[in-house]
């Protein structure tokens, strides 16, 4: 098979149709060229120039083989412009998981600041539950995930990004018999939307950490998987809700939120994951670039 070389050799001498320019143009003395054309006539199987003492011109082949190897040449140039973009984080894909929580705040930052430094990225956004989104750090089907801490998971690298505070969600038919400065004693008792033990396991044992501390015993009513849905049930007057302070972005109807002061003050940690393992170039600029301006706010 012929090499590169060998085809931007001839290029340029069909170009030139002549010898000595054409390896003026290349840079090199006129033998070697002649070499690579010869070698290149002997890939091909049949002779591309006709060449005499005084004229250098095409073949027919050569009529018909010059288009093609200038598309070669192209090709293989982009193929290498490519690369190098690739290589330097510029351009590729990058698969990028999320919560509904960090969905209204994070994740826009994270895509604005990606489109800052690499606008030639394109990025697959997953809405999951963080244990979802582990599962797929895991299989290789997420580059990067932003999510609730974890433990137990050692082939995967995390940074904090971001904590905190949580907030009242409270029926609007009801606000009024609520504290304009809520605290956990208030919630002892009373109708309570809870997360699920499972898929939302953080905020499960988060919130079982307050109740424990406040010494307080909600009435739980429904358990909740996703804050919109939770939202929802509020709306229809089932109970109240703690959801993360990022979410009142929302601003569901019929809803009123109220800050709660808790022990810590915000407790909702929210962290970016990534395998170690992972050599995908634009996940290496997050790491080097993006994430080190999270840590900066």
């Amino acid at each position: 098979m012929f090499e590169i070389s060998q085809i931007r050799c001839f290029v340029a001498v069909a170009e030139e149709l002549h010898f000595s320019r054409a390896a003026e143009r290349l840079n090199m003395t006129q033998p070697p060229l002649s070499r690579q054309i010869r070698l290149l006539e002997h890939q091909v199987g049949t002779p591309l120039l006709d060449r005499s003492s005084r004229s250098v011109r095409l073949t027919a082949a050569g009529r018909s083989f010059f288009p093609e190897a200038v598309r070669i040449l192209r090709l293989a140039e982009e193929a290498t412009y490519t690369a190098r973009r690739i290589a330097r984080g510029e351009t590729g894909t990058l698969s990028i998981g999320f919560t509904a929580a960090s969905g209204y705040g994070l994740l826009p930052r994270l895509v604005r600041l990606v489109r800052q430094h690499s606008p030639g990225v394109s990025l697959t956004l997953k809405e999951l539950v963080s244990r979802n989104q582990l599962d797929a750090l895991a299989s290789g089907q997420l580059d990067l995930g932003l999510l609730r801490p974890h433990a137990g998971h050692t082939e995967l690298d995390t940074v904090p990004l971001a904590r905190e505070g949580l907030v009242l969600a409270i029926p609007e038919r009801e606000a009024a018999g609520w504290p304009e400065r809520p605290v956990a004693a208030d919630l002892d008792g009373k109708p309570f939307l809870m997360y699920t033990p499972y898929e939302a396991q953080y905020f499960h044992r988060l919130l079982q950490i307050i109740f424990d501390r406040a010494n307080v015993a909600p009435e739980i009513v429904e358990h909740v998987a996703q804050i919109h849905t939770m939202l929802a049930l509020v709306h229809l007057g089932i109970g109240v809700a703690l959801i993360p302070e990022t979410a009142t972005r929302l601003h569901f109807e019929g809803v009123v939120m109220r800050r709660i002061e808790t022990d810590p003050a915000r407790p909702v940690e929210t962290v970016c994951a990534y395998r170690k393992n992972n050599d995908n170039p634009i996940l290496g600029l997050i790491r080097t670039r993006i994430l080190p301006e999270f840590a900066d706010r």
